[in-house]
């Protein structure tokens, strides 16, 4: 998802899609509107909102929303990562959420640059396991857990979904076995236990 330089407005203002210029605001509420009965005229509305705000976190809410409930996991996935580092960027974190040092983030309750960063990373790893990219929803994992010790945005919830998806048990349902083959045990044996 093409983007500009960053996002300097207000965070806590931006995540709540406040602060929006009159025409992204606009946008934003005709995509939502039109978004079920009209996919055409929605996806053109997030076109223009991004074209007027590239980097403020409600347009990039809006397109991740939009690729997940239509089921793209792919592109929300890319939608997520182009935001996590607009996020760090607001974090002075780098930009990488690879090299984000392992240590808590400092008010992952009220802060809501942290918590848009911490959600951000959650949402990066349940999508790459929807993805089967369970490597990548493990080291994820591994750093949000590092981030937010105190689990405050749930992230244990996805750990708990990724590990029974390991073991063989069907990670929507709860306890009823499934076949996953034999790619997923390969992973296992590789050492995808849990961390």
């Amino acid at each position: 998802m093409p983007g500009g330089d960053g996002f300097d407005g207000d965070f806590d203002d931006a995540v709540l899609g406040q602060g929006l210029p009159a025409a992204v605001e606009a946008a934003l509420v005709e995509a939502g509107a039109c978004r079920g009965s009209d996919p055409e005229r929605a996806w053109a509305a997030l076109v223009s909102a991004q074209s007027l705000a590239p980097d403020h976190p409600a347009v990039l809410i809006a397109f991740y929303r939009h690729h997940f409930y239509g089921h793209r996991f792919a592109a929300a996935r890319d939608v997520a990562c182009h935001a996590l580092v607009i996020a760090a960027r607001a974090l002075g974190l780098p930009t990488l959420w690879r090299e984000v040092p392992c240590r808590p983030l400092a008010d992952a309750r009220d802060d809501a640059r942290t918590r848009f960063y911490l959600f951000l990373l959650k949402g990066y790893a349940y999508l790459s396991l929807r993805l089967d990219d369970g490597l990548e929803a493990r080291d994820a994992l591994v750093l949000l857990s590092a981030l937010d010790p105190e689990d405050r945005v749930g992230g244990s919830v996805i750990e708990a979904v990724r590990v029974r998806s390991l073991v063989g048990e069907d990670p929507e349902a709860g306890s009823v076995p499934f076949v996953r083959g034999q790619a997923a045990w390969a992973q296992a044996r590789r050492g995808l236990s849990p961390t």
